[in-house]
């Protein structure tokens, strides 16, 4: 075996040990990430498949304490120790002004392509985290993006195009979290075509997050029947869904996404 193809193999082996051994920090160190560390992630961000290899997104890192902390606010206070907060963007902006110094058309202020570079920024996000974790920080991936979505962009001056839909808080993990329950691959994939599930299927691929330790004093805490049941009733209601989709999509159309 040739010493490149050596090194092929143990730098996979690497890769798969940091995803398979992922957990979501949500308290850190002060500690903050050394501008090396951080630009090496960013890299590997931006090494990341894309549509076209046109870069449809933007990586906001906000470290300064003030703006931190206000962030922080619109994520409902989650993970305030956070030294570092990278806010992943949908981003047409860029594009339509190197078509504009180009002469060109600027024909991506549409849905199509938002949903285009709401890929490229997802991949582009986990390249960073897949990353990070290999470099000894922790993260937490913040899904309230979506719910002050319009707010966020005004406090990180995004321009219109520009569509903030993922949030990392990062920084050196001060707590060692539990390794979360993940459906296995007889849940989520499927041989040549889609398979249906039948009840019966559904239950036992689900067996090992209903019967999980943690999700089973949950249900306890909260009074519900089931695990299920937390997230229909408690965690994503339908009135609240409704909400903040009408907000997003009022904010993709000021954004010209959705024309």
């Amino acid at each position: 075996m040739h010493p490149e193809n050596q090194y092929a193999i143990k730098m996979e082996k690497n890769a798969i040990q940091v995803m398979m051994e992922h957990r979501s920090v949500r308290r850190f160190k002060p500690q903050p990430v050394e501008p090396d560390v951080l630009g090496a992630i960013l890299d590997c961000g931006l090494r990341a498949s894309n549509t076209g290899n046109m870069q449809l997104y933007s990586v906001i890192a906000t470290q300064q304490e003030l703006l931190r902390g206000e962030l922080c606010k619109l994520h409902f206070g989650q993970c305030s120790t956070a030294p570092l907060w990278l806010t992943v963007c949908t981003d047409v902006a860029r594009y339509h002004q190197y078509c504009r110094v180009n002469g060109c058309d600027e024909p991506y202020g549409n849905f199509l392509w938002f949903c285009s570079a709401l890929v490229d920024a997802s991949l582009a996000a986990q390249n960073i985290c897949v990353a990070a974790e290999a470099k000894g920080l922790g993260f937490c991936y913040l899904g309230t993006v979506m719910y002050n979505t319009a707010a966020i962009a005004d406090l990180l001056q995004c321009p219109k195009g520009v569509v903030p839909v993922v949030t990392i808080a990062m920084g050196y993990p001060d707590e060692e979290p539990r390794l979360s329950e993940r459906l296995g691959q007889d849940a989520v994939v499927h041989s040549e075509t889609y398979h249906v599930p039948t009840d019966d299927e559904l239950v036992r691929s689900h067996a090992v997050r209903d019967n999980d330790p943690f999700n089973r004093r949950m249900v306890e805490e909260n009074g519900t029947r089931n695990y299920c049941e937390i997230f229909t009733t408690k965690r994503y209601p339908r009135a609240m869904n409704e909400s903040v989709s009408r907000d997003l999509l009022d904010f993709l159309r000021r954004s010209g996404m959705m024309d």
